[in-house]
């Protein structure tokens, strides 16, 4: 089973009474629906709709929850969530020494109560299929075998996108980076912020930018190089390694490629775009140029 230890991840802890109620007005995600045992994406919106702050959540015991993020975020996020507490009885803290460990792909898989080797507690990753066996554990160090590399590989191979490597805090709405499909955005638990463009984006059906597949027949320029067809930008690259990489993309202008059999290209790489193999959207029937809201 290959284990990875990330450098790059932060724990906030969100504990009393009050966490579940003031979490679940606020996140996108639905806590109704968060069993114990496993970790679910989310986001903390802008009003206007936009991640501002990305995570994975999970519970702590009866009351308490876990939200996973980028170091570099975990200070802003903590500010904002104890902004929002007002007189919620919840207590919001972060701890700075929290070993975060992923691991993934072994025959057994682990179970949502499983402890493995070491006596640690392994989450399952509820971003990834059942088939990748994707787990994560916190506050113990590990025996690593594989990189931090090797995970990023993993997130590629399945279309799993981060801030940071995939895209600017502020500047994605959560259907481009398909947490309306991963269980990262809850459309039934209510209000929170940002709902109301989420909600409009998903009723109405006009998101036209997500989450794609890129491969090559040579290695991919850097993150944050144009897609372009005929010199017309129509989405960047994300993470990449070697001939694989992540891309959001606006997908009315990759139906629009392929229709006219123009190539999609990557600096000066021509590239092939997918959709991730488990996220349930398809590319548009007609050709749009239709902008996001």
């Amino acid at each position: 089973m290959p284990t990875a230890s990330l450098s790059n991840r932060s724990v906030i802890l969100v504990d009393g009474p009050d966490a579940e109620h003031f979490l679940q007005n606020i996140l996108t995600t639905d806590l109704d629906q968060l069993g114990q045992g496993e970790v679910k994406p989310g986001a903390l919106l802008s009003p206007q709709g936009k991640i501002l702050f990305d995570f994975l959540i999970s519970r702590r015991g009866e009351s308490g929850f876990r939200l996973d993020c980028r170091s570099e975020l975990a200070d802003d996020f903590v500010k904002r969530l104890t902004l929002y507490k007002l007189r919620a009885k919840a207590q919001i803290s972060k701890q700075d020494q929290t070993d975060t460990a992923v691991a993934w792909g072994d025959e057994s898989g682990g179970s949502q109560s499983d402890s493995t080797a070491d006596g640690m507690d392994w989450l399952v990753d509820r971003r990834f299929p059942a088939s990748a066996q994707v787990v994560r554990s916190y506050g113990s160090s590990v025996n690593a075998d594989a990189s931090e590399q090797d995970w990023t590989r993993l997130r590629i191979a399945h279309g799993i996108a981060e801030s940071g490597d995939d895209y600017a805090a502020g500047d994605a709405f959560p259907h481009d980076v398909l947490l309306d499909l991963s269980g990262g955005v809850g459309f039934g638990k209510g209000c929170y912020i940002g709902q109301e463009v989420v909600s409009r984006m998903q009723h109405r059906g006009t998101a036209r930018r997500r989450v794609m597949l890129v491969e090559a027949a040579s290695e991919l320029p850097d993150s944050g190089t144009e897609l372009r067809v005929n010199d017309r930008p129509i989405g960047t690259l994300g993470s990449s390694k070697g001939t694989a990489g992540l891309a959001i993309v606006r997908i009315d202008r990759v139906k629009d490629a392929l229709d006219a059999s123009q190539p999609v290209m990557a600096g000066d790489v021509a590239v092939t775009l997918s959709i991730p193999t488990w996220a349930s959207y398809t590319l548009p029937q007609d050709k749009t140029d239709a902008e996001q809201p």
